[in-house]
Order: structure tokens, then C-alpha cells, then sequence
């Protein structure tokens, strides 16, 4: 089997541009660094129409879009500047921001079946928005669940606030 560290086909940096400092709670902070290590480890992301990777990847929230720009990593030359509108993902995100509260003051004190009950809610709607966003790239940009997955969480961090 290949090293998917090896593949051109992937993301070998994320950079997160906001326009202004957010502050974020410690657990937001700890899933963003979490979802872009774990993102940089292993991922499959093939933007369709592009010269051959590796890519990095500059993420921005601007006006109600989520901004993917797609690099080449070796010249810095953009490659494509997809926009998403963050409308189809509102149900899904307040759903899991009250799931991921729950889960926080749960796993405090909680007995361990609730705290499961309730991760088990959370991945399902993890999964949901990572099949939707999948979907909304899906005509510029090849990428495996798992790469959705963890660029879902990205998208759930930079939307919070406070």
C-alpha cells in the first residue's frame, strides 16, 4: 500500500484567515488544532482541473460564505477560489453546537452510557455535515470522508463566536 503522506493528492497545509480575532472557548480551540493536525496526518483532497499537488488550503468566513482558496504548495499560485454558502449548513450547525454543549457539561459528571448516547448524536450529525459539505465541493474537489469530516469541524469552529 502507498504512503498517503506521499501523495500529491493532499493538503500539506491549512491556513485559517479571519478578519478579526475571535476568542473561543478552550474546547473550540483544543478541535481546531486537533482537526488540522489530524487533517495535515492523513488526507485525500484533489481539486478537479488542477496541476498536481500537494496543496495548502487558506479557509475565510466572508459574507455568509465560506471560502475555500486551494494553492499549489510548491509555487504558492492560486489554483481555484471556491465559495460556499453557509445557508444549507445553518439546520445542521445549531443542531450540533447544542449537542456539543450537551456533551461538554456531560462529560463533567454524567454517567457513561448518557455521555455515549449523547457522542453518539454528535457523530451522526458530524457525519451529516461532512456528507453535505463532500457534496457542495463535489464539482470542484475530490476528497474522502474523513478530509469532510475534519474540514466540518474547521467550518463549525470558525462560525462560532464567543
Amino acid at each position: 500500500m502507498s504512503d498517503p503522506t506521499k501523495s500529491p493528492a493532499r493538503l500539506i497545509e491549512v491556513v485559517i484567515d479571519e478578519a478579526a480575532p475571535v476568542r473561543r472557548s478552550a474546547d473550540a480551540e483544543h478541535e481546531r488544532r486537533v482537526a488540522i493536525y489530524d487533517l495535515l496526518e492523513e488526507n485525500f483532497f484533489a481539486p478537479l482541473l488542477a496541476p498536481e499537488g500537494p496543496y495548502t488550503l487558506h479557509l475565510s468566513l466572508v459574507e455568509n460564505r465560506l471560502i475555500f482558496e486551494i494553492r499549489q504548495a510548491a509555487s504558492g499560485e492560486t489554483l481555484n477560489r471556491l465559495a460556499l454558502s453557509l445557508q444549507p449548513f445553518r439546520g445542521i450547525m445549531k443542531d450540533y453546537a447544542l449537542v456539543c454543549e450537551t456533551y461538554y457539561e456531560a462529560i463533567k459528571s454524567a454517567p457513561r452510557s448518557h455521555i455515549e448516547a449523547i457522542d453518539m448524536g454528535r457523530r451522526g450529525l458530524h457525519n451529516e455535515g461532512s456528507q453535505l459539505l463532500r457534496k457542495k465541493l463535489g464539482p470542484g474537489v475530490d476528497l474522502d470522508f474523513d478530509t469532510a469530516r475534519r474540514l466540518f469541524t474547521l467550518l463549525y469552529v470558525m462560525q462560532m463566536r464567543g
